[in-house]
């Protein structure tokens, strides 16, 4: 997930989160984020790993497919190339001074590609199908108690508390536009009705294999997008992408480090992105319920002492990332440089503090042996074995990764995550219903804190308190976070990867061409 640049038009948003329009002699902010004429001929054919699971609104999935379904659907907001959020279908939005109401202002003149006018009550239906139907994003409108659309360009969201990630999900899956009169339909799953700048051409599209996309000429920002005709294959490993992209099958794509100097010198243009993941050893059990350990403070930061993290970029990402102790995204506001100076690597006093702890002889763990965990068991193994924790890894089947993870049967357990914008890190991680906090672990000091950063309206306040969020965090172990994983992008001459970590939602607005 990833990627961002350039001059911004839009005026920067005042305390009370209110965005106004672009001037009306400018164009949208992402318009010019291309350096790119729209007249451009060039096909953008880029490869993702697996078949998108549906395009029904209420079950996309974020990640690479969404290469394909923001192209599809407009968003309420849109997050440009530095991660910011910008006008989307919603041209301007505001916060009530309590941050329980949030109204949107829709542009006018958008239709969906069946000819059907966008308006407030196809953005009303869509967000309270999405909130009602079991999928991937019901528990991103969590806090949306109710949705009005009291004419035509307005939107009203009413919500149960305050919500401080509820504008960025605007921007991904959560505030996708459906057309009412088909989204309920069979045939959404493979046939999308939307009004984004692209439309799923069916006849040139096989369905697990390629996705072409049609530009259309009439939508409202069409010079973010200058590639007339976008497809995408479906390749299922990195070697076989890599086979296509040297083949001319694709024309951008990521390669693995050790293959950048041989693609420059064909003749490709590659751009570095030092942080795409966060490889983080979950520590999740901080009540001690599974296992005992877990449950004192000083195990955990016994567990983030026992890793040589430098040692391990070196080595298992061939410098392709860099360390470090904190789960935020290193380009967002609440990452704190100072916090990765908390645990150094020392053996000897991790099994100190285990011996503090109680557990001289350190203690045994099960974790689950999921896919993207393999080419990185051996390394955790040894760390956590040097220190007296002796781990047993169980495997998986992929189709279960997710269940297992958030089943609350595993105390411990190791992920390799994409980064988000700090909002959602800290929903993902910290609330005792975020995803990642599978043990609904909570603490006064900690409930008080996301509580002040929901209600926060001024962006750079709300970053301070982030910084404090990550600084629980960290500093009472409940993470293991390690490293961070970078990508190597290569594109063909004459397409440009405008990405550097700032945003990592997929999108094509990520690319632009030199013509």
């Amino acid at each position: 997930m990833d990627h961002r640049l350039l001059a911004l038009v839009t005026a920067r948003p005042c305390p009370q989160h209110h965005y106004p329009a672009p001037a009306p002699e400018h164009p949208p902010c992402d318009s010019q984020s291309t350096g790119a004429s729209s007249s451009s001929s060039t096909t953008l054919a880029i490869a993702i790993y697996g078949t998108p699971n549906s395009f029904d609104p209420t079950q996309l999935l974020e990640g690479q497919q969404t290469y394909i379904w923001d192209s599809v659907y407009d968003t309420l907001l849109i997050q440009d190339n530095k991660g910011e959020l910008r006008p989307g279908a919603a041209q301007s939005w505001h916060y009530s001074s309590d941050a329980r109401t949030l109204t949107l202002k829709l542009r006018t003149g958008m239709k969906f590609s069946s000819g059907t006018p966008v308006d407030a009550t196809a953005v009303k239906a869509t967000l309270e199908r999405i909130g009602a139907t079991p999928g991937p994003n019901q528990g991103v409108l969590a806090s949306v108690a109710s949705v009005e659309a009291p004419d035509a360009t307005t939107v009203v969201i009413k919500l149960k508390r305050p919500d401080g990630s509820l504008l960025t999900s605007l921007s991904t899956a959560a505030g996708v536009i459906g057309d009412p009169k088909t989204m309920t339909s069979k045939s959404a799953a493979l046939n999308p009705v939307g009004s984004g700048p692209y439309t799923l051409d069916k006849g040139a599209t096989v369905n697990g294999s390629v996705y072409v996309l049609k530009r259309r000429d009439d939508y409202w920002n069409k010079k973010a997008y200058p590639f007339p005709t976008v497809k995408i294959r479906v390749i299922s490993d990195q070697t076989a992408m890599t086979n296509a992209l040297k083949a001319g099958e694709t024309n951008t794509g990521t390669v693995d480090v050790s293959q950048v100097d041989s693609f420059k010198s064909a003749g490709f243009e590659t751009q570095h992105v030092q942080a795409t993941a966060v490889a983080t050893l979950v520590l999740a059990d901080r009540a001690g319920d599974v296992l005992k350990p877990l449950g004192d403070v000083r195990v955990r930061k016994a567990i983030n002492m026992a890793f040589d993290r430098v040692k391990m970029v070196k080595q298992l990402l061939r410098g392709s990332g860099g360390p470090t102790e904190q789960i935020f995204n290193p380009k967002g506001p609440g990452h704190d440089p100072a916090l990765d100076q908390t645990y150094s690597y020392d053996a000897s006093a991790a099994k100190k503090s285990l011996a503090d702890a109680g557990y001289p002889n350190g203690f045994s763990v099960t974790m689950p042996s999921v896919v993207f965990t393999k080419p990185f068991e051996p390394t955790f193994t040894q760390a956590l074995a040097d220190i007296g924790i002796k781990v047993k890894w169980q495997p998986v089947p992929p189709q279960q990764s997710v269940s297992a993870l958030a089943s609350k049967k595993y105390p411990m357990f190791l992920i390799v995550d994409g980064l988000n914008t700090t909002p959602i890190e800290a929903r993902n991680f910290y609330s005792p219903t975020g995803y990642r906090n599978v043990f609904n672990s909570s603490a006064p000091e900690l409930t008080k804190l996301l509580d002040q950063a929901n209600r926060e309206l001024d962006p750079a306040k709300a970053a301070d308190v982030y910084k404090e969020i990550n600084k629980f965090g960290v500093e009472n172990a409940w993470y293991g976070p390690v490293f961070y994983i970078g990508s190597d992008w290569a594109t063909k001459k004459g397409i440009t990867y405008l990405g550097d970590g700032s945003s990592t939602l997929a999108a094509i607005r990520q690319f632009g061409t030199a013509d």
